[in-house]
């Protein structure tokens, strides 16, 4: 089974099971082309398909730790659903389409508020310490910042390639500030697996990257 059809098919399953087998509601089919689509624009580097796949896999591997894992998953499948990278509100724009395709697709109206409020939790990607569907989701979409070197320095690629608008000098500044910002928080994850096994890796990463971008800087 390739990429695509396994995101198709982990779709249906999340779908149906968000929603409750016995309950009614339209074919899942057509929601994931359009998701899917959507994941294959053409603007996008790091925010691929791969990407959706690899946090999907991250919510799997942490989904002991949520309340509602299957709501953790259609939240992930939406978290940058609406993405262009010269915009700065893809995650409300992504919480709304939210809204409104789970409404169609028939997931309550408890279920659909709290997809959506994980979608927007990833602006700041700081869930409240008794927020378990919230520490998942961040801790998922942040999992690539843990990355072995080669991968990280090719996830650090792809992101300057989506912003390859930007010129070099300021794409550095915001980088930086970017990165500094992380390295501030008290925590970058709040799993205790994400605690216990990315931590330490990602902030080393995140020091590689800035040191980096600085010491290069002309």
């Amino acid at each position: 089974m390739d990429v695509i059809e396994d995101l198709r098919a982990r779709w249906v399953r999340t779908l149906v099971a968000a929603r409750g087998a016995t309950a009614p509601g339209p074919d899942p089919l057509p929601y994931a082309a359009n998701l899917l689509a959507r994941w294959a624009e053409p603007q996008r580097r790091y925010h691929t398909t791969a990407h959706l796949a690899a946090v999907l896999t991250h919510v799997d591997a942490l989904a002991g730790y949520a309340d509602a894992p299957d709501l953790v998953r259609l939240a992930a499948w939406f978290h940058d659903a609406v993405y262009d990278p010269e915009r700065s509100e893809n995650e409300e724009r992504s919480a709304r389409l939210a809204e409104r395709a789970l409404t169609e697709a028939g997931l309550t109206a408890d279920a659909v508020t709290e997809v959506a409020r994980l979608v927007r939790l990833t602006v700041t990607h700081a869930p409240s310490p008794d927020d378990a569907n919230g520490a998942v989701l961040c801790d998922a979409d942040l999992a690539v910042l843990a990355s072995p070197p080669d991968a990280y320095a090719a996830y650090a690629a792809a992101v300057r390639e989506e912003y390859g608008f930007v010129p070099p000098a300021a794409f550095r500044h915001g980088r930086a500030e970017v990165l500094r910002h992380l390295l501030s928080l008290d925590r970058l994850f709040h799993t205790p697996y994400g605690t216990r096994e990315w931590e330490a890796p990602a902030r080393a990463n995140l020091t590689s990257e800035l040191t980096r971008l600085t010491t290069n800087a002309p």
